[in-house]
């Protein structure tokens, strides 16, 4: 079941990162960023109203901070990368975030099975080769930079969105999403822009916001129950579906060593999944 969760969280978070990388080829990422998380934000907040005499300050503030920088930072850079480059090259590169979550789990003493380890070494190959043969040249640097630099916030954000989840995983949530709220109004004010945000590309930014926040509910609640390092593994194979999106709603070029990558990745998902 929670690696059944974890696989839910990356078909949730492909589906939102497809979207938003289409609204960033209109609008500035950090507005889709910022309007997508505030509208996530209002929807937490009214649930935490609910539960506010429950809410205390123990042990998740840090861990919230910490993931609400990171994600912001991968984020940010994710659908700039997205509205620059071909999706089908740049989400692969950012799923590679998920060695940071893996390597900081193993550090904290996690011993996965021996099949779970063949499973997550074949499905993060699988997603570098959906990334294709266009590495080799054919794309523009700066997609490529700024998909490295979402990888590594990615995958600081999720290692830290899972430890706060072990102490409130809906405080976490929120507490991250404020991180980010209060980045991007501080920015708004202070630039007196919303970067060319107009009212009827909010209902699309909410609901890109609310399958972010649904994809990292899933994931901190598999992770926080689980193994840290083969949920990120599992919640990181959104760059299938954001190329499954591509290639049927933009029509890109799957190449056959994409297909391999997503063959393989499918297979590295079967050998972790198998002794969760």
């Amino acid at each position: 079941m929670l690696a059944l969760l974890a696989l839910a969280s990356s078909a949730v978070w492909g589906t939102s990162d497809f979207f938003a990388g289409l609204r960033s080829r209109s609008l500035a990422a950090p507005a889709v960023v910022g309007v997508s998380q505030a509208c996530a934000f209002v929807a937490l907040s009214a649930v935490v109203m609910v539960r506010l005499p429950d809410l205390t300050l123990d042990g998740w503030p840090g861990w919230a901070l910490a993931a609400g920088l990171s994600g912001t930072l991968g984020l940010v850079s994710f659908y700039a990368a997205l509205g620059s480059g071909t999706m089908g090259v740049v989400a692969p590169i950012s799923s590679l975030g998920a060695v940071v979550p893996v390597v900081l789990g193993l550090l904290g003493g996690e011993q996965p099975p021996a099949l779970a380890w063949a499973g997550m070494a074949v499905a993060v190959l699988g997603a570098a080769l959906a990334s294709g043969p266009e590495l080799s040249g054919a794309v523009p640097p700066r997609p490529v930079v700024l998909a490295c630099l979402a990888a590594v916030g990615f995958g600081l954000a999720l290692y830290c969105l899972d430890r706060g989840a072990r102490v409130s995983l809906l405080d976490t949530l929120w507490g991250m999403r404020l991180v980010s709220v209060l980045l991007f109004g501080t920015a708004a004010l202070a630039l007196r822009t919303v970067a060319g945000t107009r009212r009827r590309d909010v209902p699309a930014l909410a609901a890109i916001g609310l399958g972010d926040v649904t994809a990292n509910g899933l994931f901190a609640f598999a992770s926080s129950r689980g193994l840290v390092s083969v949920a990120s593994v599992l919640g990181s194979l959104y760059p299938v579906v954001t190329v499954v999106w591509a290639r049927y709603l933009l029509h890109e070029r799957l190449r056959r060593v994409q297909l391999a990558g997503v063959a393989l990745t499918v297979l590295g998902v079967v050998g972790m999944t198998v002794p969760v």
